[in-house]
Formats: C-alpha cells, sequence, structure tokens
C-alpha cells in the first residue's frame, strides 16, 4: 500500500484547510441553521449581464479565447480603471483577464516572490494570501492590524516590518473580513514607505466598488506607485457574478509578461461565456452596482447597531460586506464562540483566527445576506449571549455562597 505522504508534496500537506470550510461543511449537514458566514452576495447576477453571458453561448461562442482574455473585455477593464481612478492601462500588455480575482493572486504572488522571500500582509485578512505565498516559496510576514485603528495598516507598522528580505507587500483594503477602508491619507503614508525600496504592491481591490462614504482609492493612483503595483479586481463581488469565475489584473508590461506565462500553462484562459457577461458588466452595470450598495449599507447600519446592544461591540466598517466584532465579552475563544453558537443557537459565522492569530477574540459576520435573514440570525445571537451572561451570574453567585 502507498505511503502517500512520503509522496505528496510536503509544502501542499503543512498548508492548513481553509478555517471558513470548516463551518460551511458543517452547516451543510445540520438543519434550520441560519449562516452569516459566507462572502457571497444574495443578490442574482443582473438580468442583462446574465443574457449577454447566454447570447453568447447561442451565438456559438464557446471556443477558447486569446489566453490573456478577449481583446474587447480587456478594453472595457481599461476604459473603468480610467474613469474610475484616472489610471491608464495597455489592454494589450498590461491587463490580463483571470479565473477570478484568487488566480490574480496566485499569479502576482508566483510571478515574483523567490524562495526565501519576504511578503509583508496584514492580518486579519483573507485567508488565501499566506498559503500562496508558501507555495511560492515565499516567507509571510504578519503584520498585526487592530481595532483601535480601525484594523487600518499603519506606515509605522509597515516600515517595522521591512527587512532587506521583503520583496512583496499585499494591501487588501477594501478588507476581508474587517470591513477597513484606507483613504488617500493613509495611502500616501504607506506609499512614502516604498518609494525609496524596491519593494511591490500586490493591490487586492475586489471589494473597491463596495464602500459607504467615501469612494476607494487605489494606491495605484499616487505618484510613483503605478509602476510598482499590481492591481488585481474582479466581478464576483460588485456584479454578484461569484459562480461566473472572473477576475484581472493590471501592472507594468514585465511583470504582466510573467503573469502571462504562469497563467498560459496553468490555465489557458478564463471562460469565454464569462467574459463576454464582463463586458456588458463594465458597459451597463453602474446602475446594477449602486443599487446593491443601497442595500449593503441599509444592512450594514442594522447589523452593526444590533451586535453593539447584543454586547458584541464592532466598529463601523467602511467597505466589504463584513462586521468583524469583538466577543471578548463572551468569555470564549474565537472557535468555541463559533462552535456554541453553531450547535446551540444554529447560526454559523466565521472564527476570526481564520484570517491570521490576530483575528482571535473576535469573528467574521456576513451581511451579504437580506435584512430578513440578518434579523433572524441576530436575534439567535443576542439570546446566546444573555444565555451566556445568565450562565456567568450564576457562577458569580454560586462562587460567593
Amino acid at each position: 500500500m502507498l505511503d502517500y505522504r512520503s509522496i505528496l508534496s510536503k509544502k501542499a500537506l503543512d498548508i492548513r484547510p481553509s478555517g471558513i470550510r470548516k463551518f460551511f461543511d458543517l452547516v451543510q449537514e445540520m438543519d434550520n441553521v441560519i449562516s452569516l458566514g459566507v462572502g457571497e452576495p444574495d443578490f442574482v447576477t443582473p438580468w442583462h449581464i446574465r443574457s449577454a453571458g447566454v447570447y453568447s453561448l447561442e451565438k456559438g461562442r464557446t471556443h477558447y479565447t486569446s489566453n490573456d482574455g478577449l481583446m474587447e473585455l480587456r478594453q472595457e477593464i481599461c476604459r473603468y480603471l480610467s474613469r474610475r481612478f484616472r489610471l491608464e492601462y495597455s489592454p494589450k500588455h498590461e491587463t490580463i483577464v483571470t479565473v477570478g480575482g484568487s488566480e490574480a493572486i496566485d499569479l502576482c504572488i508566483r510571478a515574483l516572490v523567490e524562495p526565501g522571500d519576504e511578503v509583508i500582509i496584514p492580518e486579519p485578512s483573507f485567508v488565501c494570501y499566506h498559503p500562496l505565498t508558501l507555495m511560492a516559496g515565499g516567507v509571510p510576514v504578519r503584520i498585526r492590524t487592530q481595532a483601535k485603528d480601525q484594523f487600518k495598516l499603519t506606515a509605522d507598522a509597515l516600515r517595522a516590518a521591512i527587512t532587506p528580505r521583503t520583496k512583496l507587500l499585499v494591501l487588501p483594503f477594501p478588507n476581508n473580513p474587517t470591513g477597513a477602508v484606507l483613504d488617500r491619507d493613509d495611502l500616501e503614508a504607506i506609499a512614502a514607505v516604498l518609494r525609496d525600496t524596491n519593494i511591490f504592491v500586490l493591490s487586492d481591490e475586489i471589494y473597491g466598488e463596495l464602500t459607504y462614504g467615501e469612494k476607494h482609492v487605489s494606491i495605484a493612483e499616487l505618484d510613483g506607485m503605478r509602476e510598482r503595483t499590481v492591481l488585481v479586481g474582479g466581478f464576483s463581488k460588485a456584479y454578484a457574478m461569484t459562480g461566473w469565475r472572473l477576475g484581472y489584473a493590471c501592472g507594468p508590461d514585465e511583470v504582466l509578461a510573467c503573469m502571462h506565462k504562469i497563467h498560459q500553462f496553468a490555465i489557458m484562459c478564463a471562460p469565454t461565456a464569462s467574459q463576454y457577461a464582463a463586458v456588458e458588466a463594465l458597459r451597463n452595470g453602474d446602475e446594477d452596482i449602486a443599487r446593491m450598495v443601497d442595500e449593503y449599507d441599509l444592512r450594514r447600519r442594522f447589523i452593526v447597531d444590533a451586535l453593539n446592544r447584543a454586547g458584541l461591540p464592532c466598529f463601523e466598517p467602511r467597505g466589504a460586506f463584513y462586521v468583524f466584532p469583538s466577543i471578548t465579552a463572551s468569555g470564549l475563544s474565537s472557535e468555541q464562540f463559533c462552535e456554541r453558537l453553531l450547535f446551540e443557537k444554529q447560526v454559523a459565522v466565521v472564527p476570526g483566527t481564520a484570517f491570521g492569530e490576530s483575528g482571535e477574540g473576535f469573528v467574521r459576520i456576513s451581511y451579504s445576506y437580506s435584512i430578513k435573514h440578518i434579523t433572524q440570525a441576530v436575534a439567535r445571537i443576542a439570546d446566546f449571549m444573555e444565555n451566556i451572561r445568565e450562565a456567568n451570574h450564576g457562577e458569580s453567585v454560586a462562587a460567593h455562597l
């Protein structure tokens, strides 16, 4: 019988499964569970975008596209970035269409990172940056962001983390799981640290359209930063197109050329029908985004208020569709809180530790669900916290008898 552990890649074996998926798998086996755990819009892809994808199939457009994606789509991506951020990219040389934003992140890391290179990752942050760095032979360097700073990456923290081995900074804002955003002043301070170095930036802006208040600013807009930044975007969150699996990256020609080679041999090209749908999204999807953002904003304000009243304080998120409340009042670890909430009240949320060790003491709750769904879940969470307070009070009284 084969000893699989002796033949499998040690890198792959050492990677821990996603903490998000652990709870998602548990939910699939239970009844009457209300999940606030998955970061996926509850909206259906807008009809006109779906129709564009269907029309491409009906017209027989079922063949491979160029490795880099349809030129028509790359042109629309560049037009979008020009009008949105005043960023100019070449659709031919500085743009690549990928299978979701996650592939673009993987391509960027593999194109830039040599074994032993350090990759700075602000945490808490999405689950993929750390394992993808390890798979590329890099060394993840975590920077702990804090609630007192609204989970922002600060210039001082960045400066302290830089060493001669630093190759790449991952800039995941608007942030999953915290909902934190960086404004222009925050980004200018970070850019000032980087300008005299050879450190490159991977700017994951998949939630760039989902902000509440000030518009999202890309670090690539700032003086001297376009030449050292790969901007990653996509269609999953802004246009409710998660199942279409489509993203993109824009950046300097030299870097994109290396990313192209990896993409060419690993993936070939992104799905053709999805690309035609994305063309329609970029041309005529602004009103759809505005409608969804208005609804998310309503849910955001409701859930922040409800959680604070339930004894789970959280700062007000300004981007994405997550809240990241502190659960320290419960006296439980993040894992314990989520497990007990799931089994005692049938509500699924994600432990903060799924997004890095600095997530201990917090949980991620998504408001990408209907307000009815959220209202029911929050009522159960409030009841759960009340039960904990009563139990703790009972123990305190018993201890003094």
